[in-house]
């Protein structure tokens, strides 16, 4: 019998490709598919904002790949997608800061390439094709918790691309019978991800500077809440959409959290306790293009993909909080 967890199918029967596998989400995704055998990981990563730190550990495995090319070159996709079965589309230029400031860049990595990513798996005849969405698709929907068929006008270019990504691979649902899936993720945070540079996501952010005794920064009144979702959760989930075979998932798109909200404050507070510190934030301005609360309902995901979130906040700040103390 062969090892599983997330899975029903022999891994090692597969190969793989990770778009972004570089890169935070991309490179735990790796990890699991490794661990349980794959015939073959193929990470495609341009190190534009990946890491190739995060995939040192994995050189010596002889199912491991690495290709660097940039998803903006269609030749590049194609060779990424040369005999693939599965692929998990993580590459994308992240950052509702970043698309404000550069919007062009943005629309170019994440929709033009975009594009080029899924007709290359097409072209290579993949199995199934499952990608990162994002909870900034629902913009300014009020209603909570949200639900995957209600969502309001996008408040960012990073959203707008998103949800461009959702509209494309509808259309290649209906146009060539693609078997896609898309996960709107909530907040994803945990191991790998990046504490530094001028658009850091704010788990690490707040823990580096914490424990640096550095200023550290609250966007408005830090009362906006957030569905936080330790990466393991993820990962589940795109190792459940990429070997998916229920018809009913394929073109739909799926809220990926934990379906329980914390504010910014209460955030901060737990990753003081945690590092046993008093160090207090600073307060500025509300960020432009910010939702303010956020809360899935996420029964879709888990009728149809059988997902059930592993990870609570509690569980997975602990563990978070410990990755970046022992780096």
């Amino acid at each position: 019998m062969f090892d599983t967890k997330y899975h029903s199918r022999d891994l090692s029967q597969y190969s793989f490709l990770v778009t972004g596998g570089a890169g935070f989400i991309g490179s735990n995704i790796v990890e699991y598919l490794l661990k349980y055998g794959a015939k073959k990981v193929r990470v495609f990563d341009n190190l534009a904002t990946g890491r190739a730190s995060n995939i040192e550990e994995f050189k010596s495995n002889p199912a491991f790949e690495f290709i660097q090319g940039d998803l903006r070159q269609l030749n590049d996709c194609r060779q990424a997608c040369e005999g693939i079965d599965f692929v998990s589309h993580q590459a994308a230029l992240g950052s509702v800061p970043r698309s404000l400031n550069e919007p062009w860049t943005t629309n170019d990595v994440n929709v033009g390439g975009f594009v080029n990513m899924i007709s290359a798996a097409k072209e290579a005849r993949v199995k199934n094709f499952a990608y990162a969405s994002s909870s900034s698709v629902y913009g300014d929907e009020q209603s909570l918790p949200k639900v995957e068929e209600k969502i309001g006008n996008q408040l960012s270019p990073y959203a707008v691309s998103k949800f461009a990504n959702e509209i494309y691979a509808g259309v290649f649902r209906k146009a060539y019978g693609m078997n896609v899936i898309g996960m709107r993720y909530f907040n994803i945070f945990g191991p790998k991800q990046d504490p530094n540079g001028q658009y850091a996501a704010v788990i690490p952010l707040f823990v580096s500077k914490i424990m640096a005794r550095e200023e550290v920064f609250i966007d408005g009144d830090g009362e906006q809440t957030r569905d936080f979702t330790f990466v393991e959760n993820a990962v589940q989930a795109n190792v459940r959409a990429m070997v998916c075979e229920n018809e009913e998932a394929y073109g739909q798109v799926f809220n990926i959290a934990v379906a329980e909200r914390f504010s910014v404050n209460q955030l901060y507070a737990a990753i003081q306790q945690l590092l046993n510190s008093d160090h207090p934030a600073t307060y500025r301005a509300t960020r432009a293009g910010d939702v303010r609360n956020s809360l899935a309902d996420i029964s879709k995901a888990k009728n149809l993909l059988g997902y059930q979130p592993e990870y609570d906040f509690k569980a997975g700040i602990a563990l978070t909080v410990d990755y970046f103390r022992h780096l």
